[in-house]
């Protein structure tokens, strides 16, 4: 009869056995990566088939059936709709700009914080928030902001005597996407401000004190020491906020619905306006591939670019 002591032996040896197994690199590593990979395989690439497929058919969610294949019939028929024409001016200029001056403010924001001494995990925080507080409820801080009686924004423009009459700041198209822009900004200044500020916390001080040596300027410092040394960081954070902006979505859609007069439809809006309230599920799934070949094209670029700083 086989003691305790014996069958318990054996079964440590076997977990021992199981994890010197489970621990070879083959074995760890594919097991480490499956959970990450199933999540993308069902959360990303499932639905992007999906949307491949709708977007050649005619799809239309009254209908039971799975829809005609039509092969780009989709496609040919938006590149005639002056809608979409208009949402996808309405998108580069959405983008571009406020990608822009987040860019540009976030960098100025960064340079602040980097010669902040006191306090400066404190203000780091605050800065912080506009990019923490969940979007949908930005915007209808917002959305408060710009109402055409009770805008507070409007209140402080008259006191101080910039404007004669109140701005009906989402009634008219350049008011409209002026201010969504503004919230995309200020929403994204936080986003760069904090990775730039990291980046340039990584650049060795022994260049600047180099630099200092040499008689250099604050201007001349920044031209030929910051810039150049912060600008794979500043790529890669740009790519992300190009991804983001393109594909953004709740501000508009809280503030404006994509009015007035479509001036404010982006790819996103117009893809849910068209699938999901007129139910068009084709033609919407084939207006949100559109953004597709341009991230792919601006994902390229940018990692080009890196490779080429390498």
């Amino acid at each position: 009869m086989q003691s305790p002591l014996t069958a318990e032996t054996k079964k440590i040896s076997k977990l021992e056995q199981f994890s010197i197994w489970f621990n070879q690199e083959k074995i760890l590593g594919p097991a480490l990566v499956a959970p990450a990979v199933l999540i993308l395989l069902l959360l990303i690439a499932y639905p992007f088939c999906v949307a491949i497929w709708l977007s050649m058919t005619d799809k239309i969610i009254a209908r039971s059936d799975t829809g005609n294949f039509i092969w780009f019939a989709n496609f040919t028929k938006l590149f005639k709709d002056s809608i979409f024409q208009r949402t996808t001016i309405n998108t580069f200029n959405y983008a571009l700009v406020s990608v822009f001056f987040k860019l540009v403010l976030g960098l100025l924001m960064a340079l602040v914080l980097d010669e902040v001494k006191i306090f400066k995990n404190f203000f780091r925080g605050i800065l912080l928030l506009p990019w923490i507080v969940p979007t949908s409820l930005s915007a209808l801080g917002f959305l408060w902001m710009f109402d055409s009686q009770f805008s507070i924004l409007n209140r402080f423009l008259l006191d101080w005597g910039l404007i004669q009459e109140k701005i009906i700041w989402l009634g008219t198209p350049a008011t409209a996407m002026f201010s969504v822009q503004l919230v995309n900004i200020w929403r994204g200044i936080p986003f760069f401000g904090i990775s730039l500020l990291a980046g340039l916390q990584s650049i060795p001080q022994e260049l600047y004190e180099a630099a200092d040596i040499d008689g250099a300027s604050s201007w001349s410092k920044f031209w030929n020491v910051t810039f150049p040394l912060l600008m794979p960081v500043t790529a890669v954070v740009t790519l992300f906020s190009i991804v983001q902006t393109f594909a953004d979505f709740q501000i508009v859609y809280v503030l404006t619905r994509g009015g007035p007069v479509n001036s404010t439809h982006l790819f996103a809006t117009l893809t849910h306006q068209t699938a999901i309230l007129a139910g068009r599920l084709g033609e919407g799934a084939a207006i949100s591939l559109f953004m597709f070949p341009i991230l792919v094209i601006a994902v390229i670029l940018q990692l080009r670019y890196l490779q080429n700083q390498d």
